[in-house]
């Protein structure tokens, strides 16, 4: 067992935008800003109790730590509850139960009076705001968002770690094939470097993150996150502009995903079985020349 090689995140309380986008948006740098939602109406009224009034009896599918088997979808809830009573268990006790994707304009569109589109140099697509909750013992799997969006995440009424790996880290990292994911075996809290010895040579940054907080995800950032208590997040996303990651994205989205949706369907679990060997294979591949 072992731990991985990281370092603490770039925090600032506030930065310009010309300074943003040169220092940190060109370069894709992962930075945490601390003042950028403090004259929001969020900043004071986003919190559990907040959410939970405004909930009514709205549905909300969940999900746990688990990962999905044979041919279970990976999209599929474990389980649906009322958004009221879910947020009182993350107010009351830990739990590995979360929200995915709630979407805000779908489900609360009056919550958009409460926050703005950050001028800092990014495109945000607009239409697509979301919400994301979890609880104490939430854990979010190592994964890069699939359309490869340069985002802003900010969080409220708790706190999160996150841990972060560039592109470029890729190699290390196991990722299985025809996913956005690595091997689901990894225990990302504590890594076991003589069984996936690649591991060993990743490189990341970790980020504590706090009512209010900022963090810019570059495009494509490996990420793994953990609630250390129940709160929630908003992602505002900007897609990406270069031609080559616009194109990777479409490949991504109406190519890749079909692929492993349709043989998942087909093949379960063998599929899975599959593409762990090929991850394995080729990640210590990578590493030959290292060794």
């Amino acid at each position: 067992m072992g731990t991985f090689k990281t370092t603490p995140i770039t925090v600032l309380e506030t930065i310009s935008k010309e300074d943003f986008v040169e220092n940190y948006y060109k370069p894709q740098k992962p930075v945490l800003l601390k003042g950028l939602t403090k004259d929001w109406p969020a900043y004071k009224k986003w919190t559990l109790d907040y959410i939970q009034n405004k909930a009514g009896d709205q549905m909300v599918p969940l999900y746990n730590n688990e990962p999905a088997k044979d041919k279970q979808s990976v999209y599929a809830p474990v389980e649906e509850m009322k958004l009221a009573d879910y947020i009182e268990i993350l107010k009351t006790k830990p739990t590995d139960l979360r929200i995915f994707f709630y979407e805000i304009l779908k489900k609360m569109p009056d919550l958009v009076n409460d926050f703005e589109y950050p001028d800092i140099g990014l495109k945000f697509f607009k239409k697509l705001p979301a919400l994301f909750f979890g609880g104490g013992e939430s854990k979010v799997f190592m994964h890069y968002d699939i359309d490869l969006p340069d985002s802003m995440h900010f969080h409220f009424d708790g706190h999160k770690h996150v841990t972060l790996f560039s592109p470029e880290q890729t190699k290390y990292l196991y990722r299985v094939p025809y996913s956005i994911h690595n091997l689901e075996s990894i225990d990302m809290d504590d890594p076991d470097f003589k069984k996936y010895p690649a591991l060993q040579y990743a490189e990341g940054v970790t980020a504590n993150m706090e009512h209010g907080d900022a963090l810019f995800m570059p495009s494509g950032y490996w990420h793994y996150i953990k609630y250390l208590d129940g709160g929630f997040s908003m992602t505002l996303r900007a897609l990406p502009r270069s031609p080559l990651k616009f194109a990777n994205m479409l490949y991504n989205v109406v190519i890749m995903r079909n692929i492993d949706n349709f043989t998942r369907k087909y093949w379960g679990q063998k599929w899975l079985d599959y593409k762990d060997r090929r991850a394995i294979e080729k990640t210590h591949k990578n590493i030959l020349n290292l060794t």
